[in-house]
């Protein structure tokens, strides 16, 4: 009995050794570096534009003024300024389209660093818009800095996702969230008055974008491609099992390359999936359905609305003008320590659980505002609890919703079919996106206080569909998921692998034939496709 006790606890200290070493330097300088270029760029840009949206409004009637010798009227001011904001989503509508080809051609880490290019040549073309006296300078720039969220949105959380062991896939990809808000923070910090929230300063907030991509284009090419990328879709062997080692900190990598080879074996040869074959594809149907609402539901459960018209939203609540660059700040300080707090917590808890109860949460404190808002005129304290709802609300967003929806379209789909799924995760996003940033302002001007009743619908839609849907995807493989869904898409397991493209299967002495002789001394000699 004692000996068994001991062996147990030998057992223990051995597997939380194997825990530690999954978190190696690479690894964690992958992500960091990956995420501070991408999705804190991404975040960056929700939040800048709201500090200086005055002076930019001014800037733009100035302009106006001076090309056509009258004021811009106050409709079509707040249309340009609507275009302004929400012609980052149009931007980042179109990254997302073109990243499939993109991450196929050049893979993950290269797609990240290329993308670099589109943040630097909008940074230029904002910054110097207001010395070159042209409003179209700046909404230009603002479109080009979209098609770089777009890109780094979706090749982000793929090479996240096949570079980490299973064991923390969840807490690695929730970089992603966790930048994203981190992003939003430093646009807030630098917009105070004290520093870049000024009339003359306020183009030094948009060349500030110009830092992260050059950090990162200065670290990521000294660390791996996806290894998974390099095995499945270079089929070279060497490079992938170096990969694997520097990520993993560790030499014997054969059961992760087995793991890989599996998953290849399984594919059956297919080609790189479209969106017309991915849809098609009855074994993923609701996994597709899935990540459009959790897609959906990330845009218009109303974050980015508050993201966007941060100032507006507290004005409306009874917050002095001198007081709100200040009060704004707690927006994403609360919404930074609630992602990194899903990032320490999401691999004990699970997926669904910080999903479900993040809308529900968000409901609950959606209906507060809304009375809160209502009232605030009839007691003196409200506009205190409206700002407490609104920390609520950001900070119920960012424990579950904020990051699991790319989490979730990382693990439902195999390496073929990763790069279409990510394109229509990605399409959703930003079509929502785009709704919520140029509609908010119109539908707080419709229904006043009401306006966020809107949201809390949308998310009570959300987190009933997860509740009966949604399958728990904690420490399981592909094939394990695929399981999980496969009685709801009306299909056993071993028809799913037998039904993938049968036109392009090939038999299986064939396929090992195939594959062997491609990745044979780490070199590409017979491809697959």
């Amino acid at each position: 009995m004692e000996n068994k006790q001991q062996s147990n606890g030998v057992m223990k200290e051995i597997n939380a050794v194997k825990k530690k070493v999954n978190w190696t330097g690479s690894l964690i300088v992958a992500s960091l570096t990956g995420a501070f270029g991408s999705s804190f760029l991404y975040g960056y840009n929700l939040s800048v534009v709201n500090a200086p949206a005055g002076y930019i409004k001014k800037f733009y009637n100035e302009t106006w003024e001076r090309r056509y010798g009258f004021s811009v009227d106050e409709g079509t001011l707040t249309l340009l300024w609507s275009i302004t904001v929400s012609i980052f989503a149009i931007g980042g509508l179109v990254g997302a389209v073109i990243v499939t080809p993109i991450v196929k051609f050049f893979g993950r880490k290269c797609t990240l660093l290329l993308n670099n290019v589109f943040a630097v040549a909008a940074a230029l073309l904002m910054s110097l818009s207001l010395l070159a006296g042209s409003f179209e300078m700046l909404i230009l720039g603002r479109i080009i800095m979209g098609i770089d969220a777009g890109i780094s949105l979706s090749a982000l959380p793929m090479y996240l996702s096949e570079i980490s062991p299973k064991e923390i896939r969840g807490s690695l990809g929730q970089v992603t969230a966790i930048f994203i808000c981190i992003g939003v923070f430093t646009g807030q910090v630098l917009g105070l008055p004290e520093i870049f929230g000024q009339e003359s300063r306020w183009p030094f907030l948009f060349g500030a974008i110009i830092v992260p991509s050059l950090i990162q284009a200065v670290i990521l090419p000294f660390l791996p491609e996806s290894p998974r990328y390099l095995l499945l879709d270079k089929h070279n062997m060497s490079k992938a099992e170096k990969a694997f080692q520097r990520f993993l900190g560790k030499d014997d990598v054969s059961h992760e390359i087995e793991e890989v080879l599996a998953e290849s074996r399984a594919q059956r040869n297919t080609k790189l999936v479209s969106i017309l074959q991915l849809l098609r594809t009855r074994a993923v149907r609701w996994q597709i359905v899935t990540v459009v609402v959790t897609m959906g539901c990330y845009q218009l459960c109303g974050l980015n609305a508050i993201w966007y018209y941060t100032n507006n939203i507290f004005s409306k609540s009874g917050i002095s003008h001198e007081t709100i660059p200040y009060v704004t700040l707690s927006t994403g300080a609360v919404e930074t320590l609630a992602a990194v707090f899903s990032g320490l917590v999401i691999e004990r808890l699970g997926r669904r659980p910080l999903l479900i109860g993040g809308f529900g949460l968000m409901i609950v404190f959606f209906a507060v505002l809304t009375v809160s808002l209502t009232l605030q005129n009839t007691v003196h304290w409200l506009p205190y609890l409206s700002i407490f709802c609104i920390l609520a609300i950001i900070a119920s967003f960012c424990v579950g919703p904020g990051g699991i929806p790319f989490v979730l379209t990382g693990e439902f789909f195999q390496q073929s079919q990763r790069p279409a799924a990510f394109m229509i995760a990605g399409t959703v996003n930003w079509l929502s996106n785009f709704a919520v940033g140029l509609l908010f302002p119109f539908i707080q001007a419709g229904l006043q206080t009401y306006c966020f009743l809107v949201f809390a619908g949308i998310c009570f839609a959300g987190a009933t569909y997860l509740f009966f849907v949604l399958p728990e995807t904690k420490n399981r493989t592909f094939h394990e998921i695929s399981q999980a869904f496969a009685k709801r898409n009306k299909i056993t397991f071993e028809m799913q692998e037998m039904k993938h493209y049968p036109r392009q299967r090939k038999s299986s002495g064939e396929q090992e034939s195939n594959f062997t002789s491609s990745v044979d001394n780490g070199e590409t000699k017979k491809g697959i496709v």
